[in-house]
């Protein structure tokens, strides 16, 4: 079954542009011209990715994203004239999962939405479960579940994969260079400031006290370690 793929963007040439360009790869594709419009039609169909633009009128870009970040965690994609290192910064900080900056460059919004769908269903290759500090985190491969002192603690596509990259990878510092490579790819405007808000946001979801990170330790000037003990 094809894809729904959600684009709220205010510009009509634009909403036309995407959606005969996913339409041709197979997806099915739903339009909004506004944030209001986008989010009731976001939470009428539960799309499999949002594509959303900031500047609109009415209710913007950021605040759509947070509102659909309260209660989904569905792959979204910032696809803006807004190109500044802050304005990506403070997209990824409102829970998207990529940020491209326009013009459209046909064959790059093609390859990030296939890679970002591709990762949202990815199945892991274990299925066990893995278990930290008596319990206190625990990891669910089979299910892509992860569960902090017993609760369920719901992460996005990219917070899951994050996690579970620095986990395989357990004692080793891996570089910011290795994150951002492996979880957006070479050409990302993402950036280090980028990874900085998202592992801001795993320790919010998965830290005691996330000022003082057990799991998830910063190793200043080369990356992040992930520490099983």
């Amino acid at each position: 079954m094809p894809e729904n793929i959600l684009i709220i963007d205010d510009h009509e040439p634009m909403l036309t542009l995407i959606s005969k360009l996913l339409g041709s790869e197979g997806y099915c594709t739903l339009t909004a011209k506004n944030g209001d419009e986008g989010l009731a039609l976001f939470r009428q169909t539960a799309p499999d990715l949002v594509i959303l633009d900031v500047m609109m009128p009415g209710m913007d870009g950021w605040e759509v994203c947070r509102q659909i970040r309260k209660t989904s965690c569905v792959p979204i994609i910032f696809l803006t004239a807004l190109g500044s290192e802050k304005d990506v910064v403070t997209g990824l900080a409102s829970g998207a999962d990529d940020y491209l900056v326009k013009p459209i460059r046909v064959d790059e919004l093609r390859a990030r939405v296939a890679a970002i769908l591709r990762r949202a269903r990815m199945p892991h290759e274990r299925s066990d479960v893995l278990r930290f500090r008596n319990g206190d985190l625990i990891i669910n491969r089979a299910e892509q579940a992860v569960f902090v002192h017993g609760q369920e603690t719901p992460l996005s596509p990219i917070e899951y994969n994050l996690l579970t990259l620095l986990v395989d990878r357990a004692g080793s510092i891996v570089s910011t260079q290795t994150l951002i490579k492996d979880i957006w790819g070479l050409d990302t405007p993402a950036g280090s400031q980028g990874l900085k808000w998202y592992i801001w946001r795993l320790r919010q979801k998965i830290e005691a006290d996330p000022q003082e990170p057990r799991f998830i330790l910063t190793e200043r000037g080369q990356g992040y370690r992930f520490s099983p003990q």
